[in-house]
């Protein structure tokens, strides 16, 4: 796997006046590879006290994006890519789990974009993310990537009807500023919008937010005892959630989950089907 410090660092410096160059209109055509991915058992235990899963050997649906994610960074900061990774904003991620995954077992991963489209406040695009076991397809994970950009109309634009009330809260978490710092250290996604006040600052958080797919992450680990063997889960990540910060969760027996803030309005909506 590519080394994440050097990736990020690559993207800091793209992100420099004069240094960046012309983002392409275009997907670029390429599809990234690593075979032989093996789970790190320690790692395993450590990111699932994080996230709140139990100690186990199989893998959280959620895990397999975590043991892949330096291939999508090493994508999605290739000079070709369309959306600087600088300030990019995680909006939705579909994970399809088609058999569970034990830590035994050896993974290949590919990465690759697609679905470049035109959005309201910019651009956004789909990144692919697959893991195999002896050729066939265990795992599929794809994240919804926006690029804030000045645009004047076109593009699938934001829903801002009438937020409709929110469901009964199943449970109240306590979100610390720990959260922040623990998940970077077990993603590997060290974007200081969440592990840092004044990193958070630059990009417009009056205070560091946690990472979207542990906010997934988490939800799912409250529903780990019912999950069926096969599932697909989707998100919308709506409002950050602040750290620190009380979040509500909760589930419907339709599959239907949500984390809200005290206000009522959503962090995050779900399905599970």
């Amino acid at each position: 796997m590519p080394a994440a410090g050097a990736l990020y660092r690559r993207a800091l410096l793209g992100a420099l006046p004069g240094l960046g160059g012309r983002r392409s209109d275009t997907v670029p055509e390429v599809e990234l590879t690593v075979a032989g991915v093996t789970v790190d058992r320690a790692h395993l235990a450590d990111y699932d006290r994080v996230c709140g899963f139990r100690l186990a050997d199989r893998l959280p649906a959620t895990y397999p994006h975590v043991m892949g994610f330096p291939l999508a960074l090493r994508l999605m900061t290739a000079p070709a890519f369309p959306i600087p990774l600088t300030g990019v904003v995680h909006v939705a991620n579909r994970i399809t789990v088609h058999r569970p995954i034990e830590a035994g077992e050896t993974l290949d991963f590919r990465t690759y974009a697609e679905n470049l489209r035109p959005h309201d406040r910019g651009r956004q695009l789909d990144v692919v993310l697959v893991g195999s076991v002896d050729g066939a397809e265990v795992w599929r994970g794809v994240s919804t990537y926006l690029g804030k950009e000045r645009r004047s109309g076109g593009g699938e634009r934001r829903d801002r009807g009438e937020r409709p009330a929110p469901p009964a809260a199943t449970a109240h978490w306590r979100v610390t500023p720990r959260v922040g710092t623990d998940y970077a250290r077990v993603s590997g996604d060290h974007n200081p919008i969440h592990t840092s006040r004044l990193g958070a600052r630059l990009f417009g958080f009056p205070r560091p937010i946690a990472h979207g797919m542990w906010s997934k992450a988490r939800c799912l680990a409250a529903l780990e005892s019912r999950l069926p063997e096969g599932y697909t889960a989707d998100v919308a990540f709506k409002l950050p959630v602040p750290l620190p910060s009380t979040v509500a969760f909760s589930a419907t027996p339709a599959w239907d989950f949500a984390l809200h803030d005290r206000a009522g309005r959503p962090h995050l909506t779900g399905t599970i089907r």
